[in-house]
Formats: structure tokens, sequence, C-alpha cells
């Protein structure tokens, strides 16, 4: 069997002093600084010959002291950089160095990191200080970067694993997908890819709005054993995808999980206010706080474009989904080149003002998968300023009736989205300039927002850079605590943006207990609503509502005005899905459909098919397809 560690350093001098994965990345460690300084360009040359990532590190012996480091940066970087928190990670000679202004501490053409690492041996990183502090990225920055042997540990344990059938020569197999969860349904997106030599888990959520065992995939079929899996790949932190992946770190998993940095951020956040929903609701969470700080351990984050190896038959590469802050279409390479299949998650098919639309270009597709949310033929959506239009129209009238308009939000993209249309509406004098209450999780996911500016589309990426951030311009107001929100429900007009989105706990329930009562007041739905939700039943003009307050039954008469927004969703509707399968390159041999309900999953395959005459598939839960 093929040693690569071996084999690069054979064409090496001997000056290196050990060698390592970090994932499928190599990292080699020399004691010899004139090497570390110049190396002739062998490792240029080991790049180009085996086609990995290789790093060359200075050993802990040569890196300078903490003290020595910090009075370096000091005299190199600018002082209107902004320096923030210096992270030390010992172990691996890497030091990330926080800055306002990143820009100010790369240098032009890299050359201020170049100094650094020339004069302190350490491998300079840099990242955005977050505009909004936010309090889960220090959290999650410290359990990486502190004590971090054990880090060092795993990610040399993913690579040994990766690279143990190492061989360059072509790999060739089945390969077959099953539904374990998001078949005919939105929620719970759970999918099993297989071959021969690997497993792989494609998301694994919960349906929020389920009852029972229907909240949960079906981890329980014979075929999934959480020892056997090899890696699980998260497109985005939304919690019918994420949901229940702190549950299987639980369970015992301790493999790699990827995604971009941004998603990491976000899914720990969503998996610790799952927990503390759950105790507010009485019930015992699935998992705890350590279980999610497992997560955040075992976390790969790959930025979009960036090619890797995760398996010694599976290579993938993430691209914009355009749905959320970080969200990825995964396009997985297997068998080096035998199959390409690209799995789409949510994505949006249109630009919006937070991000860019979706990549429709790929090295190769074999198989495609998409989701359906919007996608029957009734599900055209408006054009996009026509909703935004409507959602002002909304606003304006209700706020002229001396009224409180309510948008339940999730907290990640479609609540920051609805932000930037409020704000610009506000200094356009399209609206009047009301107060906007933010309540829930929706703050702290604004200052992820603001730590990964790289991943928003170029108009509000150009406002953070130019510390015009529209996330804490002063129209918008925090609600922290149960006086606070007192106080928004009995003064007087406002906006209110809560989460959670389909009114499945969380503040926006509070506030509709509060606001339905009063045919003046309004609630505005902008995202989709989940079947059984009680979002869903106040969308379908129930009447009267059952509440549990302070563990007593209420009876809550609703009499404000109902509206829905449909072409406001973060989902690609009907004519962008069409489009997307349309356009993407090269032209799949074919799509297979999920993440909608049975008649949109089935109206969009029958369409695609009419239109294109691709091959579809509309796999139930539990459901296997083979590729190939």
């Amino acid at each position: 069997m093929a040693d690569i560690l071996k084999d690069i350093q054979k064409d090496l001098p001997k000056v290196i002093s050990s060698a390592n994965f970090e994932g499928a990345n190599i990292v080699l460690y020399t004691d010899d600084l004139d090497f570390f300084k110049d190396n002739g360009g062998k490792i240029k040359e080991l790049v180009n010959k085996f086609k990995k990532r290789i790093e060359l590190r200075a050993d802990s012996k040569l890196i300078k002291s903490q003290e020595e480091v910090e009075e370096i940066i000091k005299e190199i970087v600018p002082e209107d950089a902004g320096l923030g928190e210096l992270l030390f990670d010992t172990q691996r000679s890497v030091l990330v160095i926080e800055a306002k202004r990143p820009g100010l501490v790369i240098g032009k053409a890299g050359s201020i990191l170049k100094e650094i690492k020339e004069k302190t041996y350490w491998i300079p990183q840099v990242q955005r200080s977050p505009a909004i502090k936010s309090k889960i990225t220090e959290n999650i920055r410290a359990v990486l970067y502190q004590n971090n042997n054990t880090r060092k540990r795993f990610l040399n344990s993913v690579g040994k694993k990766i690279y143990k059938e190492w061989n360059p020569e072509k790999v060739e197999g089945w390969v077959r997908v099953s539904m374990l969860g998001g078949g005919r349904q939105v929620g719970r997106s759970c999918i099993l890819l297989q071959t021969a030599q690997t497993k792989v888990l494609l998301d694994c959520g919960v349906n929020v709005a389920g009852r029972g065992k229907d909240k949960f995939p079906y981890l329980d079929v014979s075929e999934f054993k959480i020892n056997e899996l090899d890696a699980i790949i998260l497109s985005h932190a939304h919690l019918d995808h994420s949901g229940l992946i702190p549950y299987l770190f639980k369970m015992g998993y301790r493999g790699p999980v990827y995604m971009t940095a941004p998603t990491r951020d976000i899914a720990a956040l969503l998996a610790l206010d799952f927990i503390g929903v759950a105790y507010k609701q009485a019930a015992a969470p699935l998992f705890s706080s350590v279980d999610v700080k497992e997560m955040v351990k075992h976390t790969i984050c790959l930025d979009y474009h960036e090619v890797s190896d995760i398996a010694p038959d599976m290579r993938i590469t993430f691209y914009n989904s355009g749905h959320t802050l970080g969200s990825a279409i995964t396009h997985i390479n297997i068998g080096n080149g035998s199959h390409n299949f690209v799995y789409c998650g949510d994505f949006k098919y249109e630009r919006t003002k937070l991000l860019d639309r979706a990549v429709s270009n790929f090295p190769r597709v074999e198989t495609l998968m998409i989701e359906s949310t919007y996608g029957s033929k009734a599900d055209v959506l408006p054009p996009r300023r026509e909703s935004e239009e409507q959602l002002l129209a909304e606003v304006n009238a209700t706020i002229k009736e001396k009224g409180k308009v309510l948008i339940p939000e999730l907290g990640l993209g479609r609540a920051q989205e609805t932000m930037l249309i409020l704000e610009q509406a506000m200094r356009d004098g399209k609206l009047p300039k009301v107060p906007v209450y933010i309540d829930g999780m929706i703050w702290d996911i604004n200052g992820i927002h603001t730590v990964y500016p790289d991943f928003l589309n170029s108009a509000v990426r150009r406002e953070v850079f130019q510390d015009n951030n529209p996330f804490v311009a002063d129209i918008f107001s925090r609600v922290g605590s149960p006086i606070e929100r007192k106080a928004v429900i009995e003064g007087g007009p406002c906006i209110v943006l809560a989460t959670s989105g389909m009114l499945e706990g969380g503040a926006s329930v509070e506030y509709l207990r509060h606001f339905a009562v009063n045919k003046n007041n309004k609630i505005c739905f902008v995202c989709y609503q989940g079947v059984g939700s009680l979002g869903r039943q106040v969308q379908d003009g129930v009447k009267t509502i059952q509440m549990s307050v302070e563990g007593k039954d209420e009876f809550i008469q609703v009499k404000l005005g109902v509206v829905t927004i449909p072409g406001l969703t973060a989902h690609a509707g009907r004519k962008e899905l069409l489009d997307f399968a349309n356009r993407t390159q090269p032209r799949p041999n074919r799509i297979i459909i999920n993440h909608g309900e049975q008649s949109k999953c089935l109206d969009l395959a029958s369409s695609i098919y009419k239109l294109h005459h691709i091959e579809t598939n509309v796999p139930r839960n539990l459901e296997t397809l083979r590729l190939r």
C-alpha cells in the first residue's frame, strides 16, 4: 500500500522533523531555519507532482515566543488595521490575527503577512473582528485554538483515514444514495451516500414542525451504522439540515463534519438555542452543550471553490448556493471522476439584497439533486422588487392605523434580508422611521454576518468594509429580556422581527399571543411555513389558536391581519428551479428531486422531464437509488 507521507519525503533533503495530515492537507515541519526561509521551490514541485495541498511550517522549537511575536506585529502592522486578539496555536505553529481591517494586516500582495512569517517563523492567518460582538464566534475560536493537541490529533487521524488506501490510479465501483429524510417532504433532510469503500451523510436535520418519530430522520435502518460513517457534509445551518448532528456526537460519532466557517458558527448557535427551547417547553433536550462542543471540535471548514479529499474515493468542492450566509452546493467527485454528484441542499437562483445567486457551472455532473420547496406550477413567485414593495405597502398601511407588524423570521438569512429591505426603505423615505425591534437569536447571527462579509454580495460587503454596516443602523433595537419585550408589546406602532419563523416556539409566539387580538396589527409571513406548524395554521386562516401559558391552555382569537409574501423566500421558486435545471453546466444525466411536499416534487420532476428529456427521480424516505 502506498504511503503518501513517505513518498513526499523521498524527494526532500533530510530536514523534515515530522510530517502530519491536517484533514486532506499535508503539513511538513522542519527544524532547519534556512530551509524554512527558502526551500528553493521544492514544496511547489511536490504540490505539482502529488496534486495535494502541501505546506511547510517551522518546528515548534524554532518559533518565537508569544511575547516576541506580539512586539513584532505591533511594529509591522499599521495602527489603523484595528488589531484585535492574537490566537496562538502552538501545536501547529499557526498564529491567528484578528483585525478590524484584515487587508492592512495582509499588505500589498501579502507583503506584511510574509514579513510576519519571516520574522516570527509562525504561519500567520487573518480573521476579521466582528462589527457586532459575537460571543459564539469567540467561544468557537477558543475551542479550536486553545489546548490544541486534541485538534491536531483529530486532523491527523482524518488524513490517515483518507490516505490509508491512497492510490493515484483510477478508482471505480458502484455509487448509491438512500433517503433517510427529506424525501417528498420538507424537513429532516438526511441523505446517505455510499460507495463500496465510503459512507457519507449529507445533512442530518430535524423536522421542526413534526411530531413523534416524524420529527427525525430514519437512523435505525440496517445500512446506517454510526461507527461505519466516514464523514458528514453540512450544506447550511438551518435546523432541518443541521439539527441532529450534535446528537450523532452524543451517540459516539467522532469523524469529520465538512462545512463553511459561517455555517459552523451558526449551526453551533442554533443547536444551543434548540437546547434552550426544549427546556422552555419542559422537554428533555436531545443533546447537551457538550455534544455541540464536540461537533465544533470535529468540523473541517472549507471555502467556496476549495477542493478537498474526504475519503480514499471521494473529493468535494463547495459552491455558493445563495440561500443563507455560507450555504453551499456540494460537488462530489467519486472514484477519481468515475461519477460526479452535485447535492444542492437549499438554494436561491436569484441575486438578493444579501447574497449572490447560486452557482450552476461545475467541472462535471452526472447526477444532480435539487430541492422543490416551491416546485409546483402554482409556485411561480412574483418579481422580487414587487414582493419588496408589497411588504412596504403592508407595513405602511399598518403603521398608519397605529398598529404593530410581526414578521416571524428564520434567524439565519431571511431576517437579515428583511433588515436590509427595511433599512434601505427608511433611508429612502419609503417607510416612516418607526422602531424595528429584533428579538431572538437574530442579533447574534447578525454578528456572525459581520465576521464573514466575504460570503455576502458585493454591495453589502462594500458597506461593511466602509464601516457603514447596515445591520447596526440606528433604526434597529435589540430586545434581550422579558421586560424589554413587555415594553414593545405595550408601546406604540413598530415592526418586530422575531424567531422562530414557523411560530414553533421562540419569541414570535409570545408576540403573536399579544398582537393577535387587535385587528389593526398584522402578521407578515415571508418564509416557508411547514405542514402542521402553528405558522401554517395561522397562514391558512385559523381563527382560534391554542397556546400553553405557564402550564395552562389558553385560547387566543386571531383578529390581526394575516399576509403571506412568498416572493421574499430564500428558496428558489418554480421558475428559478426550472431555470437552474436548464442552465446547469454540464447537463446532468439524471436529476433527483427532494425537499418538497409530495405534489410539488412530482410536479417539478414531470416538468423537467418534459422540457429537457432528462431522467428524473422522486425517491420516498427509505428508498435507495443506484447512481452508478
